[in-house]
């Protein structure tokens, strides 16, 4: 049971440490509205797509996948995501592999929110969903 206490204390760590990052000057606000299903049992995976919107009027449509491990289980869907983009200058350092922690519970219609990172990118997504699941995961959240 300690185990689990330890593992979601550092996954808050992660999230807070990327969430309080600085803005600088020349970065860009850039928002992605995405769609994401996928299922776990010991393997993570899951696949959608989205748009992404930067404030300088640039866009870009990507594709996004989800893969890893851990002692998890479940099946689930986001619709209509949200994905918010911080210490970046130009949309194509959107792209790439963004570190992935969690521990997660729930059941039927949820809500949530998670904060990953990329280098000096990070990433910081809500949305709403259904399905179940359950577990500690770690993996990356991969934009193409």
């Amino acid at each position: 049971m300690a185990v689990w206490k330890y593992l979601g204390a550092a996954a808050l760590v992660l999230a807070g440490t990327a969430a309080t990052s600085p803005a600088r000057a020349g970065d860009l606000e850039c928002k992605m509205n995405f769609s994401l299903s996928g299922w776990s049992v010991f393997y993570q995976t899951a696949t959608g797509s989205g748009t992404v919107h930067c404030s300088n009027g640039q866009s870009m449509g990507v594709h996004i996948r989800v893969k890893g491990g851990g002692l998890t289980f479940g099946k689930n869907e986001i619709d209509d995501g949200v994905g918010k983009f911080s210490g970046i200058t130009s949309i194509s350092e959107i792209k790439g592999h963004y570190a992935d922690a969690g521990v997660h519970a729930g059941a039927s219609k949820s809500a949530g929110a998670r904060v990953m990172t990329k280098g000096n990118v990070s990433l910081a997504l809500s949305g709403t969903g259904k399905g179940w699941d359950l577990g500690v995961a770690f993996g990356a959240f991969i934009i193409e």
